[in-house]
Formats: C-alpha cells, sequence, structure tokens
C-alpha cells in the first residue's frame, strides 16, 4: 500500500476554488480584544462561550491565538475524567482529538458508545484501507460534502504537503478514528428508517454524573473557525458543564432511547417521532432550576406541550425584557408573544444569522414590521408587526463565521438554550435538547455574550433588502 495518496492537491482546488488558507509559520498571534472581566461561575454549572473576551487560547490546528473559550478542549477534558461510561449524541463528529479522547477511554475498559446524524456518518478515509476518497468520488459528492471533504484535507493534512500519509488518516480523520478503536457508534437510520428529520443533538454524558450541553457541533468551523477564512474564529457557540447525576440521568434515557441495541440487528432503536413522549422534567442543579424537554413532538401532541410551547410560555413570562440570538428564528406563534409581550412594554432585542434574518419565513422580518414575497404569496400565517422594532438585526462577524448560538435571555434571571432552532422543524421532526435554565448567575453569562454580539450589529433593514421587498411587489402586480 502506497504511504502517500496522490491527487489530494487537486481535491483541495475543488473544495477550495475561490479560498485561500494560511497557513502559519508560527503561532500567530492576533490583537487582544478588549479585556473583559470574567464573570462568577456555579460550580455545579458551568458556562463556556468559543469567542467570549474574558479568555483566550491558542487553537490546536492553525495555531492561532484568539480571544475565547477551547470549548474542544473543555471536552477533552471531560472525556479523559471518565471512569466508568461516555455517551456522545452529536449531528457532526469532525474534531480528532475529541475522538482520540474517546478512543483512550475505550481501550481503556471505560464502556464508550457515540450516536450521529446519518447525513455526517461518512470517514475521511476507509478506516480498513485507510485511503482517502478519489478525485472521481469528491467530485461526485454534493457541494456541501465537498466542501466539508476539502476542510478535512486541510486538517489532515499536518505537513501541508498537499497528499495525505496514513499517519495523517488515522491520526486526524474523527470517524476513522473512532471506527479503528471499534468504538460502538449508531446513526438514526438504525431504527430501520432512512433517518429522522435531523439528529441533532450536542450532548455528553459522564459516568451518567456529568453532562455537557452546547449548541456546538463537534467540528473545526463550529468551535475553532473555518479553514476557508483565516479571519474566521468559529460560529458563535455556547457550552454548558452541568455536575447532576440527576439531570444526567434524564439524557442517559434519551439516549438509551435511541440507542437500543446499539449496532445490532434488533430494530429497537427509536429515534424522531418514534421515540415516546416524555414530560418536562425540572432538576436543581447548584443554585439553578433547570427544566429539559426533547424533540420531537408528534404532530397529535398539543402545540402548548411540545419544546415549542416551552419557550412560548417561558417568553410569556418576561415582564422586563428578551434578548435573542438565533441561528434561525421561524416559530410564528413565537412572534406572536413577543409581539403581545412589546406591546406591554417588554424591552426586545434580537440576532438573527444573516443566511436566515431575511428569509421570506423569519420571524426577524415580522419584529421589523416587513415581509417578503415568495412566487407572490406571503408565508402562511405571516404577521409583520404594526409597531415595528428598532432592535432588530444580524451581528458583525468575522469572515466565514456564522451566528450558531440558539438562546434567549429572559428577565435577566432566565436562560433558553440547547441545540433546538427557534423552528417547527426542531419542535415536530429533529431529535433536539432544549434547556430553560433559572438563574441570575447563569443568564449573566449569556447577557455578556449577548452584548457583545449586539455591539455594532447591523440593525433594521437594509436598503437593500428593501429594494428587493419593493421588486416583488412590483413584479407581483
Amino acid at each position: 500500500m502506497n504511504k502517500k495518496i496522490i491527487g489530494l492537491a487537486a481535491l483541495i482546488v475543488v473544495g477550495f476554488a475561490s479560498c485561500q488558507f494560511m497557513k502559519p509559520k508560527q503561532t500567530q498571534e492576533i490583537p487582544a480584544a478588549p479585556a473583559v472581566k470574567a464573570l462568577p461561575q456555579d460550580p455545579s454549572l458551568q458556562v463556556y462561550f468559543n469567542q467570549s473576551q474574558t479568555s483566550s487560547y491558542t487553537e490546536p490546528y492553525r495555531q492561532i491565538t484568539r480571544s475565547g473559550h477551547d470549548l474542544e478542549q473543555l471536552m477533552v477534558y471531560s472525556i479523559n475524567s471518565a471512569r466508568e461510561s461516555v455517551e456522545v449524541a452529536v449531528q457532526e463528529l469532525r474534531l480528532p482529538r475529541i475522538a482520540q479522547a474517546l478512543a483512550h477511554r475505550h481501550r481503556s475498559g471505560i464502556q464508550v458508545r457515540v450516536i450521529v446524524e446519518n447525513l455526517y456518518n461518512r470517514p475521511l478515509a476507509k478506516p480498513s484501507e485507510r485511503m482517502a476518497l478519489s478525485p472521481s468520488q469528491v467530485v461526485a459528492l454534493p457541494k456541501r460534502e465537498r466542501d466539508r471533504y476539502a476542510e478535512l484535507v486541510q486538517l489532515a493534512d499536518a505537513n501541508k504537503d498537499g497528499s495525505l500519509s496514513e499517519t495523517e488518516i488515522s491520526t486526524s480523520d474523527a470517524l476513522a478514528i473512532v471506527r479503528e478503536a471499534g468504538i460502538p457508534m449508531i446513526d438514526d437510520t438504525a431504527d430501520g428508517s432512512k433517518g429522522s428529520g435531523l439528529m441533532h443533538h450536542k450532548f455528553i454524558v459522564i459516568d451518567r454524573k456529568t453532562l455537557i450541553v452546547t449548541s456546538a457541533n463537534f467540528t473545526t468551523s463550529d468551535i475553532h473557525g473555518d479553514f476557508k477564512s483565516a479571519e474566521s474564529r468559529g460560529n458563535p457557540n455556547n457550552l454548558l458543564k452541568l455536575q447532576s447525576p440527576e439531570l444526567a440521568k434524564v439524557f442517559s434515557e434519551e439516549f438509551s432511547i435511541m440507542w437500543g441495541d446499539g449496532p445490532g440487528r434488533k430494530p429497537d432503536s427509536k429515534f424522531g417521532v418514534k421515540k415516546p413522549i416524555r414530560q418536562i422534567a425540572r432538576v436543581r442543579v447548584g443554585s439553578a432550576t433547570v427544566a429539559v424537554q426533547f424533540s420531537p413532538a408528534t404532530k397529535k401532541t398539543p402545540w402548548q406541550q411540545t419544546p415549542n410551547g416551552l419557550i412560548d410560555r417561558t417568553l410569556a413570562s418576561s415582564s422586563k425584557s428578551v434578548n435573542l440570538a438565533l441561528f434561525v428564528f421561524s416559530a410564528q406563534q413565537l412572534a406572536d408573544t413577543l409581539g403581545v409581550k412589546s406591546q406591554t412594554g417588554v424591552g426586545i432585542k434580537a440576532l438573527v444569522d444573516s443566511s436566515f434574518i431575511y428569509r421570506p419565513y423569519s420571524e426577524a422580518m415580522d419584529m421589523m414590521g416587513a415581509s417578503l414575497l415568495e412566487g407572490c404569496k406571503l408565508e402562511v400565517e405571516n404577521r409583520p408587526w404594526n409597531q415595528p422594532l428598532t432592535t432588530v438585526g444580524m451581528p458583525k462577524l468575522p469572515v466565514g463565521d456564522r451566528l450558531h448560538h440558539k438562546f434567549g435571555v429572559v428577565d435577566g434571571t432566565t436562560v433558553i438554550t440547547g441545540s433546538h432552532n427557534w423552528s417547527e422543524a426542531a419542535n415536530r421532526a429533529n431529535d433536539e435538547t432544549l434547556l430553560v435554565v433559572e438563574s441570575s448567575t447563569v443568564a449573566a453569562h449569556f447577557q455578556q455574550e449577548f452584548d457583545r454580539l449586539y455591539q455594532g450589529a447591523i440593525l433594521g433593514l437594509p436598503q437593500r433588502i428593501k429594494q428587493k421587498m419593493d421588486s416583488r411587489k412590483s413584479e407581483c402586480k
């Protein structure tokens, strides 16, 4: 077998035709962000952000020293502490250090099990052959997978010579590392279906007492940065580390329902709407009260009993303020509740990712009193506010980064977070985690992150969107 796999330089060109990746000679020092004082943490419920200005670290892959918490290292440290079991449910697993930590625990006799989304269950190399995809195979991939593969090549090609060695593959391809270690792993086709809406969870349960819940996938772009952009610092994401056997048990039960017999042949894994409906669990964690509910809810479930119903009740409880940082916001009923609260004097600010904020189905458009025709039709139940907000917009982020948070801060005392996007797809189709944390200590951390993102944000409707609205109205006459 050849030690080098030829032709990968061409593959990189395929994935990065219009991009340049800056190869660092040494650790790159970037101008430090203004120093921000770190807030007190609850020892039982700690909060971290990958672009926080209260800390800094050096990325392990691009060797860039930058602001933020190293979410990958936090997870590696927690996995390495395991003495009995590690249960991982995450949409994408691409970070080699996490995979290596899981492999080490598995080889040490610890029970390690992994669930991923079937759309992302493709290793860079075949474990048995240690071969990367051929150029023709890469060209045949959908564009999203082709771009992801090209970035994985950048990640694995440690010496930057344009090709991959067997060692580079076996130490850098996370899914190959997991498979070669013999770690049991399944995806959401294990129930005999073609997959749930999305297996969108992002949690780790360690020894059934330590729990990590994050909005981030275990990828470079979600945690450290997008390799296509030297300016990228990772999609803004949050991570909660909780010490609670009672809450960990709730998550282990969710994992077990999806796992069934694992990679065995019994059709007892359950994903999506096949899972049994469970009520909201409320657990005291340190000084906080944490409510957890898992998606999806079937169409027969009354909306108020769904995870979006829990979000709705939390928003409806507000009396002073609601601050939102969301990847996508398309749930009409949540926007309607916010509209009512706004009219009663509750101060509302909202940031939505640039790729979703101006879509016809975006509730941010409603909040700004605007609507965008799609095929000469309005979104079903479209309700632009009669009293539009000037406090809705999108944050200015480094090139390549997306606002990937899914959080809201209510009255400075309650936080809504997890993997659950504020959409009906998350509510009725996906496997998701929704947390509602009642804690002024935790809320202060999320408010600090919101303030960081809000500073310098682009608020209101840009001129180009106004022109698009006018153009479509004219066309549809």
